[in-house]
């Protein structure tokens, strides 16, 4: 029964964070029921990943941006934007493909540096700064695609990066061994990292749960890692696509939990003038956050732009608004000063999950968007509503 008592007292103590963890797994229960398992097959569930891939990129960026208690409306037509340009690069400037990301990324970084100083050193509130950013993203896309209005992308090396997957090290049919393989190490790398926590935190004499708790946490956690990998072994495995998406994630992460930036980041979108107060120069914190969201933005556009291996005139179309509903679903609070990068990945897979498993039962589009809407507006009151009673 005491374990009981611990398992209710943890859920109602951390419901922000495990509330969205619920919400995906009931959307797959439902959908793998309702479309007769075709939600849950390894194709179906590879081509979902990687349609994420680019919203859950922007959705990392847009969290650091709504923590510090602002928000940035710029990203979707600067990713269009900026993934134009890397086709315009690759296909009529001749450029290799590593130069042709590096323009692009420092030049989305540039625009974010930009975006920031009007918002930090200027005094323009973020939302009319990068509201007249997406109008002009939304004008320069057009301009540069107003020749031909699609640019098609034939270099097959850059359109992997969106497409592609990794190489496996052994043939053998439906199961690709390298992914098995990292799921294996990411499990192993996981249970290491958590003892080494709960080790340092008896050492410091912190709370930490029972150890049956513990070994519960390890067991499901190693498991839907496990059940994940397994699915994409059996459809070519890990895609490049899924690799940046985790390479960027693990970085964010370790910002935002283990370095005084990420402290400073939080601190700044907990109570600004306490951080200022303090000694945190919240101008620069500011500028740091956005110029981090352009970058963000430009590998977004070079994602989006290799998966259809060309540049549209409406490349970017509501990504700003995909990528706040990511976050929001995620956990990151409505007031700032809270919200993880992992929580918005799972935000914007249970955004894309509701699309995918609505378009697999032939739901109309005014339906979905109705839908996802309603899922929305559900995340914000649970936000407002468990902010009021740790209050």
């Amino acid at each position: 029964m005491r374990f009981m008592d611990e398992a209710k007292y943890l859920l109602k103590q951390n419901i922000r964070d495990y509330g969205m963890y619920v919400a995906l797994a009931v959307i797959m229960i439902i959908f793998t029921v309702t479309t007769g398992g075709l939600f849950i097959s390894s194709r179906n569930i590879s081509n979902l990943i990687n349609q994420t891939g680019y919203i859950a990129v922007l959705a990392v960026g847009m969290t650091l941006i709504i923590v510090i208690r602002h928000i940035d409306l710029s990203v979707g037509y600067l990713a269009g934007f900026l993934g134009a340009i890397a086709a315009i690069l690759l296909t009529k400037a001749g450029a290799p493909v590593y130069l042709t990301i590096l323009v692009v990324l420092v030049l989305g970084t540039l625009i974010g540096l930009f975006n920031g100083y009007l918002v930090a050193y200027v005094g323009i509130p973020a939302f009319v700064a990068t509201l007249a950013g997406m109008l002009a993203f939304r004008g320069a896309l057009l301009l540069v695609t107003e020749e031909t209005g699609t640019i098609i992308v034939p270099n097959k090396s850059f359109n992997a990066i969106g497409n592609g997957f990794i190489p496996d090290i052994a043939h053998i049919p439906g199961i690709h061994l390298l992914t098995l393989l990292i799921g294996g190490l990411a499990i192993v790398f996981y249970i290491y990292s958590e003892f080494n926590v709960r080790k340092n935190k008896i050492k410091y004499n912190f709370e930490v749960i029972s150890f049956k708790m513990f070994i519960l946490k390890l067991v499901l956690v190693s498991s839907i890692i496990a059940y994940v990998t397994w699915i994409l072994s059996g459809y070519n495995g890990l895609s490049w696509t899924v690799v940046i998406v985790i390479i960027v994630v693990a970085i964010y992460h370790v910002i935002t939990t283990k370095t005084p930036l990420g402290r400073y980041i939080y601190a700044v979108g907990g109570n600004p003038e306490a951080a200022k107060l303090s000694g945190i120069d919240v101008s620069k914190i500011t500028l740091i956050v956005f110029g981090s969201m352009g970058l963000l933005s430009a590998l977004s556009g070079i994602l989006y732009t290799a998966r259809l291996q060309s540049a549209t005139t409406t490349a970017g179309t509501l990504f700003e608004l995909d990528a706040i509903a990511a976050a929001y679903v995620g956990g990151v609070s409505a007031a700032g000063g809270v919200g993880k990068v992992t929580g918005s990945i799972v935000g914007a897979l249970v955004m894309a999950s509701l699309i995918n498993g609505m378009n697999l039962m032939g739901v109309g589009i005014s339906y979905q968007y109705i839908i996802r809407g309603a899922v929305l507006a559900a995340a914000v009151i649970f936000d407002v509503k468990t902010r009021n009673k740790s209050r």
